[in-house]
């Protein structure tokens, strides 16, 4: 399966969410930016869907709850806990700032990742 390319409206949701935090470091992954808190990815792009990580309990109750789907890069393939941010979600930024907070919330309270060496 071929990775879809980053659409330039997805870079552009990207850059004006990835928050501006010493903690947070913003690499590519597939190619696609990406970023990452305590080693953990959190926040990111796919083609043209943005995506963020989630504890299930977010999406289904509390404030920040909206309809997210599934994050699946592959057709069969859910990443679990991964969601998609619909547009209607993306021009709301109360929501996002909420879904934000939520997803860096759950990835700091994650034990760090060990560094890895280079393949």
């Amino acid at each position: 399966m071929k990775i879809p390319p980053p659409t330039p409206e997805a870079i552009a949701t990207f850059e004006r969410w990835c928050p501006d935090d010493p903690k947070v470091s913003v690499r590519k992954m597939f190619g696609q930016p990406a970023a990452f808190l305590n080693g953990h990815l959190f926040f990111g792009v796919f083609g043209p869907q943005v995506f963020l990580r989630l504890p299930e309990s977010t999406v289904t109750e509390g404030p920040a709850a909206a309809r997210l789907r599934s994050f699946e890069p592959f057709p069969g393939r859910p990443m679990r806990e991964y969601f998609v941010l619909p547009p209607k979600v993306v021009s709301d930024a109360k929501r996002v700032r909420a879904l934000r907070g939520a997803s860096m919330a759950f990835v700091a309270g994650l034990p760090p990742k060990a560094a890895r060496g280079r393949r």
